[in-house]
Protein backbone atom coordinates (compact mmCIF):
# COMPACT_ATOMS: atom_id res chain seq x y z
CA UNK A 1 0.00 0.00 0.00
CA UNK A 2 3.08 1.93 0.72
CA UNK A 3 4.03 1.59 -2.59
CA UNK A 4 1.15 2.65 -3.99
CA UNK A 5 0.49 5.58 -2.04
CA UNK A 6 4.64 6.74 -3.11
CA UNK A 7 3.18 6.08 -6.75
CA UNK A 8 0.03 8.17 -7.12
CA UNK A 9 2.11 10.62 -4.84
CA UNK A 10 5.09 10.83 -7.77
CA UNK A 11 2.75 10.88 -10.44
CA UNK A 12 0.51 13.48 -8.52
CA UNK A 13 3.60 15.55 -8.78
CA UNK A 14 4.67 15.07 -12.53
CA UNK A 15 1.76 16.26 -13.53
CA UNK A 16 1.52 19.42 -11.17
CA UNK A 17 4.99 19.99 -12.72
CA UNK A 18 3.78 19.46 -16.28
CA UNK A 19 1.04 22.00 -15.77
CA UNK A 20 3.44 24.50 -13.78
CA UNK A 21 5.30 23.68 -17.21
CA UNK A 22 2.75 24.61 -19.38
CA UNK A 23 1.65 27.64 -17.62
CA UNK A 24 4.75 29.01 -17.68
CA UNK A 25 5.26 28.22 -21.69
CA UNK A 26 2.18 29.80 -22.01
CA UNK A 27 2.61 32.99 -19.97
CA UNK A 28 5.55 33.72 -21.72
CA UNK A 29 3.85 32.78 -25.11
CA UNK A 30 0.93 34.85 -24.48
CA UNK A 31 2.21 38.52 -24.81
CA UNK A 32 3.67 37.21 -28.54
CA UNK A 33 0.42 36.10 -29.40
CA UNK A 34 -1.18 39.68 -29.00
CA UNK A 35 1.73 41.09 -30.41
CA UNK A 36 1.78 38.83 -33.92
CA UNK A 37 -1.55 40.69 -35.53
CA UNK A 38 0.61 43.69 -35.09
CA UNK A 39 3.76 42.45 -35.82
CA UNK A 40 2.18 40.80 -39.20
CA UNK A 41 0.71 44.10 -39.97
CA UNK A 42 4.07 46.04 -40.10
CA UNK A 43 5.78 42.90 -41.85
CA UNK A 44 3.21 43.01 -44.75
CA UNK A 45 2.90 46.66 -44.57
CA UNK A 46 6.10 47.38 -44.26
CA UNK A 47 8.79 45.29 -44.49
CA UNK A 48 7.87 43.57 -47.44
CA UNK A 49 7.24 46.45 -49.30
CA UNK A 50 11.01 47.54 -48.49
CA UNK A 51 12.15 44.34 -49.66
CA UNK A 52 10.12 44.72 -53.03
CA UNK A 53 11.38 47.85 -54.01
CA UNK A 54 15.07 46.49 -53.03
CA UNK A 55 14.68 43.78 -55.45
CA UNK A 56 12.95 45.95 -58.02
CA UNK A 57 16.19 48.45 -57.88
CA UNK A 58 18.35 45.25 -59.26
CA UNK A 59 16.14 43.68 -61.74
CA UNK A 60 14.98 44.67 -65.24
CA UNK A 61 11.12 45.98 -65.36
CA UNK A 62 8.94 45.41 -67.98
CA UNK A 63 5.93 48.00 -68.82
CA UNK A 64 3.61 46.25 -67.14
CA UNK A 65 5.91 45.86 -64.34
CA UNK A 66 6.81 42.59 -64.25
CA UNK A 67 10.14 41.50 -63.32
CA UNK A 68 12.14 40.09 -66.26
CA UNK A 69 15.16 39.19 -64.56
CA UNK A 70 17.97 40.36 -61.94
CA UNK A 71 20.69 42.96 -63.75
CA UNK A 72 22.75 43.91 -60.69
CA UNK A 73 23.58 47.65 -59.95
CA UNK A 74 22.62 48.75 -63.98
CA UNK A 75 19.92 50.78 -63.13
CA UNK A 76 21.87 52.51 -59.98
CA UNK A 77 24.18 53.25 -62.53
CA UNK A 78 22.19 54.76 -65.04
CA UNK A 79 20.59 56.69 -62.31
CA UNK A 80 23.99 58.20 -61.22
CA UNK A 81 25.29 59.13 -64.73
CA UNK A 82 22.25 61.06 -65.56
CA UNK A 83 23.26 64.55 -64.97
CA UNK A 84 19.35 65.52 -64.64
CA UNK A 85 19.19 63.02 -61.22
CA UNK A 86 22.47 65.34 -60.48
CA UNK A 87 20.40 68.74 -60.58
CA UNK A 88 17.31 66.61 -58.75
CA UNK A 89 19.44 65.61 -56.03
CA UNK A 90 20.71 69.55 -55.32
CA UNK A 91 17.09 70.87 -55.79
CA UNK A 92 16.24 68.40 -53.27
CA UNK A 93 18.75 69.34 -50.49
CA UNK A 94 18.40 73.22 -51.01
CA UNK A 95 14.12 72.30 -51.09
CA UNK A 96 14.78 70.39 -47.56
CA UNK A 97 17.39 72.43 -45.63
CA UNK A 98 15.21 75.88 -46.85
CA UNK A 99 12.27 74.69 -45.85
CA UNK A 100 13.01 72.44 -42.45
CA UNK A 101 15.52 75.23 -41.45
CA UNK A 102 13.80 78.25 -41.97
CA UNK A 103 10.69 76.98 -40.76
CA UNK A 104 12.20 75.90 -37.49
CA UNK A 105 13.63 79.34 -37.30
CA UNK A 106 10.48 81.01 -37.53
CA UNK A 107 8.87 78.49 -35.18
CA UNK A 108 10.88 79.45 -32.66
CA UNK A 109 9.44 82.52 -32.18
CA UNK A 110 6.34 81.72 -33.01
CA UNK A 111 6.39 79.12 -29.82
CA UNK A 112 7.32 81.57 -27.49
CA UNK A 113 5.08 84.22 -29.07
CA UNK A 114 2.15 81.90 -28.03
CA UNK A 115 3.80 80.75 -24.74
CA UNK A 116 2.98 84.09 -23.70
CA UNK A 117 -0.64 85.37 -22.51
CA UNK A 118 -2.31 87.52 -24.31
CA UNK A 119 -5.56 88.07 -24.92
CA UNK A 120 -7.44 86.37 -27.59
CA UNK A 121 -4.23 83.76 -27.53
CA UNK A 122 -6.67 80.19 -28.01
CA UNK A 123 -8.42 82.09 -31.09
CA UNK A 124 -4.71 82.90 -32.50
CA UNK A 125 -3.39 78.94 -31.30
CA UNK A 126 -6.41 77.55 -33.60
CA UNK A 127 -6.03 79.65 -36.32
CA UNK A 128 -2.19 78.67 -37.02
CA UNK A 129 -2.98 75.03 -37.15
CA UNK A 130 -5.11 75.61 -40.40
CA UNK A 131 -2.63 75.76 -42.58
CA UNK A 132 -1.33 72.38 -41.41
CA UNK A 133 -4.64 70.63 -41.10
CA UNK A 134 -5.93 71.82 -44.64
CA UNK A 135 -5.01 69.16 -47.34
CA UNK A 136 -1.52 70.29 -49.23
CA UNK A 137 -3.36 69.57 -53.02
CA UNK A 138 -5.91 72.09 -51.79
CA UNK A 139 -3.05 74.77 -50.34
CA UNK A 140 -0.82 74.48 -53.57
CA UNK A 141 -3.19 74.86 -55.79
CA UNK A 142 -4.87 78.38 -54.08
CA UNK A 143 -0.97 79.45 -53.80
CA UNK A 144 -0.91 79.10 -57.58
CA UNK A 145 -3.72 80.73 -58.12
CA UNK A 146 -2.36 83.86 -56.10
CA UNK A 147 1.06 83.49 -58.66
CA UNK A 148 -0.60 83.40 -61.38
CA UNK A 149 0.39 86.13 -64.18
CA UNK A 150 -3.10 87.32 -65.39
CA UNK A 151 -5.30 87.49 -62.62
CA UNK A 152 -2.94 86.30 -59.10
CA UNK A 153 -3.79 88.43 -56.40
CA UNK A 154 -0.02 89.07 -55.95
CA UNK A 155 0.79 90.57 -58.62
CA UNK A 156 -2.08 92.92 -58.31
CA UNK A 157 -1.28 93.84 -54.96
CA UNK A 158 2.39 94.51 -55.93
CA UNK A 159 1.15 96.89 -58.80
CA UNK A 160 -1.27 99.14 -56.40
CA UNK A 161 1.43 99.18 -54.23
CA UNK A 162 4.00 100.24 -56.99
CA UNK A 163 6.33 97.92 -56.76
CA UNK A 164 6.33 96.57 -59.76
CA UNK A 165 5.11 97.96 -63.73
CA UNK A 166 4.07 95.03 -65.12
CA UNK A 167 2.74 91.50 -64.15
CA UNK A 168 5.43 88.82 -63.11
CA UNK A 169 5.35 84.95 -64.15
CA UNK A 170 6.25 83.63 -61.14
CA UNK A 171 5.98 79.92 -61.84
CA UNK A 172 7.37 79.88 -65.71
CA UNK A 173 11.43 80.74 -64.69
CA UNK A 174 12.80 78.42 -61.70
CA UNK A 175 14.10 81.66 -60.32
CA UNK A 176 11.30 82.82 -59.14
CA UNK A 177 9.07 79.52 -58.89
CA UNK A 178 11.75 77.53 -56.81
CA UNK A 179 11.61 80.07 -54.18
CA UNK A 180 7.69 80.34 -54.27
CA UNK A 181 7.46 76.53 -53.93
CA UNK A 182 9.56 77.00 -50.79
CA UNK A 183 7.73 79.63 -49.48
CA UNK A 184 4.40 77.94 -49.74
CA UNK A 185 6.79 74.73 -48.23
CA UNK A 186 7.33 76.70 -45.03
CA UNK A 187 3.96 78.26 -44.62
CA UNK A 188 2.46 74.38 -44.26
CA UNK A 189 4.99 73.88 -42.44
CA UNK A 190 5.45 76.11 -39.84
CA UNK A 191 2.01 74.85 -37.85
CA UNK A 192 2.90 71.42 -36.89
CA UNK A 193 6.82 72.49 -35.86
CA UNK A 194 4.97 75.82 -33.62
CA UNK A 195 2.90 72.98 -32.20
CA UNK A 196 5.67 70.86 -30.98
CA UNK A 197 8.18 73.37 -29.65
CA UNK A 198 5.25 75.09 -27.98
CA UNK A 199 4.25 71.45 -26.25
CA UNK A 200 8.24 71.97 -25.12
CA UNK A 201 8.17 74.94 -24.05
CA UNK A 202 5.08 74.85 -21.85
CA UNK A 203 6.84 71.74 -20.08
CA UNK A 204 10.13 74.21 -19.06
CA UNK A 205 9.61 75.66 -15.29
CA UNK A 206 9.03 79.27 -14.35
CA UNK A 207 11.23 78.89 -11.84
CA UNK A 208 14.37 77.81 -14.20
CA UNK A 209 13.51 81.46 -15.78
CA UNK A 210 13.51 83.17 -12.61
CA UNK A 211 16.29 81.62 -11.09
CA UNK A 212 18.60 83.04 -14.39
CA UNK A 213 17.34 86.60 -14.20
CA UNK A 214 18.60 86.21 -10.17
CA UNK A 215 21.70 85.51 -11.06
CA UNK A 216 21.56 88.19 -14.25
CA UNK A 217 21.02 86.34 -17.18
CA UNK A 218 19.27 88.38 -19.95
CA UNK A 219 16.31 87.36 -22.33
CA UNK A 220 18.52 86.24 -24.77
CA UNK A 221 20.96 84.27 -22.29
CA UNK A 222 17.78 82.98 -20.86
CA UNK A 223 16.72 81.54 -24.51
CA UNK A 224 20.28 80.01 -25.05
CA UNK A 225 21.10 78.81 -21.37
CA UNK A 226 17.75 77.33 -20.48
CA UNK A 227 15.29 76.88 -23.64
CA UNK A 228 17.25 75.56 -26.49
CA UNK A 229 19.20 72.87 -24.20
CA UNK A 230 15.49 72.38 -22.66
CA UNK A 231 13.84 71.79 -26.80
CA UNK A 232 16.79 69.55 -27.73
CA UNK A 233 14.34 66.57 -27.84
CA UNK A 234 11.52 68.67 -29.69
CA UNK A 235 13.67 69.82 -32.00
CA UNK A 236 15.28 66.54 -32.46
CA UNK A 237 11.61 65.05 -32.98
CA UNK A 238 10.48 68.19 -35.53
CA UNK A 239 13.92 68.25 -37.43
CA UNK A 240 13.83 64.58 -37.88
CA UNK A 241 10.02 64.16 -38.73
CA UNK A 242 9.74 67.54 -41.00
CA UNK A 243 12.92 66.71 -42.99
CA UNK A 244 10.97 62.95 -43.78
CA UNK A 245 7.86 65.11 -44.93
CA UNK A 246 9.45 67.53 -47.10
CA UNK A 247 11.94 65.69 -48.52
CA UNK A 248 9.30 63.50 -49.55
CA UNK A 249 7.09 66.36 -50.61
CA UNK A 250 5.00 65.39 -54.24
CA UNK A 251 1.59 67.51 -53.65
CA UNK A 252 3.23 71.33 -53.52
CA UNK A 253 5.92 70.77 -56.02
CA UNK A 254 3.39 69.11 -58.51
CA UNK A 255 0.20 71.10 -58.36
CA UNK A 256 2.48 74.11 -58.72
CA UNK A 257 5.12 73.78 -61.48
CA UNK A 258 4.98 69.69 -61.85
CA UNK A 259 8.89 70.19 -61.74
CA UNK A 260 9.07 72.20 -65.03
CA UNK A 261 10.58 74.06 -66.97
CA UNK A 262 13.13 70.96 -67.97
CA UNK A 263 13.20 69.33 -64.42
CA UNK A 264 14.31 72.93 -62.55
CA UNK A 265 12.07 72.44 -59.95
CA UNK A 266 12.05 68.77 -59.80
CA UNK A 267 12.69 67.13 -56.49
CA UNK A 268 13.23 63.57 -56.03
CA UNK A 269 10.06 62.45 -55.40
CA UNK A 270 8.73 63.91 -58.21
CA UNK A 271 11.38 62.83 -60.65
CA UNK A 272 10.75 59.13 -59.61
CA UNK A 273 7.11 60.12 -60.11
CA UNK A 274 8.21 61.02 -64.09
CA UNK A 275 10.90 58.07 -64.70
CA UNK A 276 7.65 55.50 -63.40
CA UNK A 277 4.95 56.50 -64.94
CA UNK A 278 5.77 58.68 -67.92
CA UNK A 279 8.84 57.66 -68.72
CA UNK A 280 7.92 53.72 -67.62
CA UNK A 281 11.50 53.12 -66.34
CA UNK A 282 10.36 50.84 -63.36
CA UNK A 283 13.49 49.65 -62.61
CA UNK A 284 15.66 53.21 -62.61
CA UNK A 285 13.07 54.59 -59.97
CA UNK A 286 12.73 52.03 -57.55
CA UNK A 287 16.84 52.51 -58.09
CA UNK A 288 16.05 56.30 -57.22
CA UNK A 289 13.74 55.32 -54.09
CA UNK A 290 16.54 53.06 -52.74
CA UNK A 291 18.83 56.37 -52.86
CA UNK A 292 15.85 58.24 -51.20
CA UNK A 293 15.14 55.76 -48.50
CA UNK A 294 19.06 55.38 -47.90
CA UNK A 295 20.09 59.01 -47.78
CA UNK A 296 16.70 59.60 -44.97
CA UNK A 297 17.74 56.40 -42.92
CA UNK A 298 21.59 57.94 -42.86
CA UNK A 299 20.18 61.76 -41.99
CA UNK A 300 17.98 60.34 -39.11
CA UNK A 301 20.48 57.85 -37.18
CA UNK A 302 23.45 60.39 -37.50
CA UNK A 303 21.27 64.02 -36.53
CA UNK A 304 19.38 61.86 -33.96
CA UNK A 305 22.51 60.68 -32.44
CA UNK A 306 24.11 63.76 -32.62
CA UNK A 307 21.53 65.81 -31.32
CA UNK A 308 20.91 63.06 -28.11
CA UNK A 309 24.72 62.55 -27.58
CA UNK A 310 24.56 64.49 -23.82
CA UNK A 311 21.47 62.87 -22.70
Amino acid sequence: MEIEKGTVGSGIKKKEQKIRRSSRIIGKTTPYLWLLPSISLIVFITVFPIYELFSASVSQISLSGVKKGYIGFRNFSNVLSDAVFLTVLKNTLIWTVSVVGISTVLSLGIAQLLNRDFPGRRWVRAALIIPWAVSLIITSVIWKWILDYNYGALNLILLKLNLINENIFWLASPSTSFPAMIGVGIFVTIPFTSFVLLSGLQSISAELYESASVDGANAWSQFYHVTLPLLRQPLTISTVLNTIYVFNSFPIIWSMTKGDPVHQTDTIITYLYKLAFAAHKMGEAAAVSVISFLLLLLFSIIYTTIALRRE
